[in-house]
């Protein structure tokens, strides 16, 4: 396939992974990306001038998504990322000044749950990691690593006697609700409830699935050598070791169409760029009427207002932290989790007590800040209204007092100069990933159909191929990447005139288990 000429647009994760793939397979690809760098959301900020500090995704899990790209294509993960191993998982606390750790090691987390809640919920939690557990089992192979299934197209996949445990995932029951079967604490209901967080959903509305990202957790969750970028350098060096030319600080105006049919795109510079195949990896509500213009309507539909996913207010900081032991992830819970998400979802606003999620990046494992100041992001739940208000600077400071109020009264406390202080809004993430409002993970995962709504690698339009975290599998680092993965399978699959069955291949099953391999610190 040396003639096929495949340009991609967006180098985040669905981008990269895309693009190593397509290259692999021999594809001639151009990786096209108005940002300076590759990583999408993935991204770092330098306040004061000084290091780095991560300022998108924080977590890493799903390695055996990873590995199995970078030994697909002849490679190692750990020859272009160094990873160690959090014993910690996340580190909580409430107002009421109580704290509690999840461990890696199961046993330990069951202890420190029974400390903390009680015998009954300690056994509650063992019951809550083997459902999780099972859940993830029935779905990794036949949603998370297939082309987009419909919710009938799920039974023939697991086989008839597979329908039971397919039940057991429950769509039909909300998080927080199946969360009341395995704890009576509220504050346990809380902490689990924040897994809907993941996908951009509140854990009143999010299907009870997403308990499978707890047996996710459980499986590994890594620090990353150099923060969260070096894993979107590395795929951006083994993509150029394979043939792939990027081209950054260029920005896509249009994508051609000819009869039906992908024909190129046109830069913001006025270039016009042939292909017959273009993979896009942003948000799909810039697609119709925007990228893909013309009388007639192509492209899959903008997500609606209404359905969009949690945004949220960030700052990185350069801070002097006392009172409470941070470890590498932590989350401050405040009084009214459901307030917090009637607040965001309904009333479009941010709730006075908000749960404060914060990254020490420099705290990995044992290891402490090298100096008296300790390299923070802190985040906060917000509503993707990026493209109908500007959340002005004042409305930033409110808002970082009442963070920061929650932050003291769990024990911690944050100093900072202002000029060491980048704050990042709904807006600021409008204008850096245009057409969702802010939001951070496309659609909100709502409902009994939340997982099924978004889009698969086919766009409807012929030879265009969507990627990212708002198209199927879903939001996060290692769902992009496997989005990146599908869409690029469907258009080999094209190509090769196949028009279904395309699946990952067993490479991609995780047949290393967390840990096997690779640098550790």
């Amino acid at each position: 396939m040396k003639d096929h000429t495949v340009l991609v647009i967006g180098a985040g994760m669905g981008g990269l992974a895309a693009a190593i793939d397509l290259a692999r397979a021999g594809c001639q690809v151009t990786v096209i990306e108005k940002a300076a760098t590759p990583g999408g959301k993935m991204r770092q900020l330098h306040p004061g001038g000084g290091p780095g500090i991560d300022a998108g995704p924080t977590v890493f899990t799903m390695r055996w998504v990873f590995e199995s790209l970078f030994a697909d294509a002849g490679a190692s993960l750990s020859d272009y990322v160094t990873l160690g191993t959090a014993d910690v998982l996340a580190r909580h606390g409430w107002t009421d000044g109580s704290r509690l750790d999840l461990f890696a090691d199961m046993e330990r987390s069951i202890a420190a749950i029974g400390e903390f809640a009680g015998k009954a919920d300690a056994e509650g939690y063992r019951a809550f990691c083997a459902r999780s557990e099972a859940i993830y089992a029935v779905l990794q192979d036949s949603f998370i690593c297939a082309q987009r299934p419909g919710l009938l197209d799920m039974v023939p996949r697991v086989g008839l006697a597979g329908i039971p445990a397919l039940l057991n995932t429950a769509p039909h029951q909300t998080l927080w609700a199946e969360l009341g079967r395995y704890f009576r604490d509220p504050r346990l209901r809380q902490l689990f409830g924040r897994y809907a967080t993941y996908t951009g959903s509140s854990p009143f509305a999010a299907p009870a699935t997403l308990m499978l990202i707890a047996h996710v957790e459980k499986e590994g969750v890594w620090f990353v050598e150099g923060g969260m970028v070096e894993v979107a350098r590395g795929m951006e060096s083994l993509a150029r070791s394979l043939g792939v030319t990027f081209r950054y600080g260029e920005g896509v105006r249009s994508i051609l169409q000819d009869v039906g049919q992908v024909a190129g795109v046109e830069l913001e510079s006025g270039e016009t760029i042939a292909a017959r195949s273009v993979v896009f990896n942003g948000d799909i509500s810039a697609l119709r009427g925007r990228l893909v213009a013309g009388d007639r309507a192509t492209g899959p539909r903008p997500v609606a207002a209404k359905d969009r996913s949690l945004s949220a207010l960030t700052w990185c900081v350069s801070a002097k932290t006392h009172g409470f032991p941070l470890s590498h992830h932590t989350v401050f819970f405040s009084g009214n989790y459901k307030e917090e998400f009637r607040q965001v979802f309904g009333r479009q606003s941010i709730c006075e007590e908000p749960t404060v999620y914060v990254c020490a990046q420099d705290r990995c494992g044992d290891r402490v800040p090298p100096g008296e100041t300790e390299r923070l992001l802190l985040l906060v739940n917000a509503p993707a209204i990026g493209d109908q208000a500007s959340f002005d600077p004042a409305l930033v400071d409110d808002v970082r007092r009442r963070a920061w109020s929650v932050l003291e009264r769990c024990g911690l406390s944050v100093e900072a100069l202002n000029d060491e202080t980048i704050a990042t809004t709904p807006d600021d993430f409008e204008q850096l990933f245009p057409a969702g409002g802010g939001a951070l993970y496309g659609r909100a995962n709502h409902g009994l159909m939340g997982s099924f709504q978004r889009p698969g690698p086919e766009s409807g339009l012929e030879g265009l191929y969507l990627a990212g975290g708002g198209v199927h599998p879903g939001p996060g680092i290692p769902m992009a990447t496997l989005s990146g993965r599908l869409a690029a399978m469907r258009l080999l699959g094209k190509a090769h005139g196949t028009r279904t069955g395309w699946r990952l291949p067993q490479t991609a099953a995780p047949a290393s288990r967390p840990g096997a391999t690779g640098r550790t610190h």
